[in-house]
């Protein structure tokens, strides 16, 4: 190997390790950027639609937000998360829950009206506030937040299709920014965990 040839590999490993170290200082998924931009430059305020009328997410700056993407059709993923979110906040001194505001936002607006979201989600927590939108406007929050759904057609049944989506409990501090998600099948002594950490 030539001189120059083994410069041009020195070099070149150098450039490597630099472009590392800037990968590992900027990205964006880190624990402290995450804390900094709002989880990896996701989340982000949002208006969306009760039954009691229009909701920003701004409406609750100085309150925990817990944010859950679903539908009510949703024969078990759902009903088993929001239950999860419902035994947590039970969990927690009636004082500390009350700093709390689940959100259960229905991804499938042509069948879930008002009306059934806010029966559905009180059924879980009666502080639980069920929102919805236009399909343009729950498809930015969606992406905004990292989220996805899809709907998914049926044969042979009476509902014609299902939707398909993510399953993960959004963590929005009281400041409005998301901080952490939680999956599918988080206990809910883990949940109560993380929810005491950010009170």
């Amino acid at each position: 190997m030539s001189k120059t040839t083994k410069s041009l590999y020195v070099i070149a490993l150098l450039l490597f390790f630099v472009a590392g170290l800037l990968m590992a200082k900027y990205n964006p998924w880190s624990e402290n950027n995450a804390q900094a931009s709002g989880y990896g430059g996701l989340g982000g305020d949002f208006t969306l639609q009760s039954n009691q009328g229009e909701v920003n997410l701004s409406d609750f700056r100085g309150k925990l937000v817990l944010m859950y993407f679903g539908f009510t059709s949703c024969p078990d993923v759902c009903p088993t998360s929001l239950s999860s979110i419902a035994a947590s906040m039970r969990e927690l001194a009636p004082e500390q829950e009350a700093m709390i505001q689940p959100l259960f936002v229905s991804v499938d607006p042509d069948r879930d009206t008002l009306e059934n979201i806010a029966l559905y989600s009180e059924y879980f927590h009666p502080t639980m506030l069920g929102l919805t939108g236009t399909k343009e406007t729950i498809d930015k929050v969606v992406k905004d937040y990292g989220s996805y759904y899809t709907f998914i057609p049926l044969e042979n049944s009476s509902l014609t299709y299902t939707v398909d989506h993510t399953s993960r409990i959004y963590l929005i501090d009281q400041q409005g920014q998301l901080v952490s998600t939680l999956g599918h099948g988080t206990s809910v002594d883990e949940i109560t965990e993380a929810l005491k950490a950010l009170l």
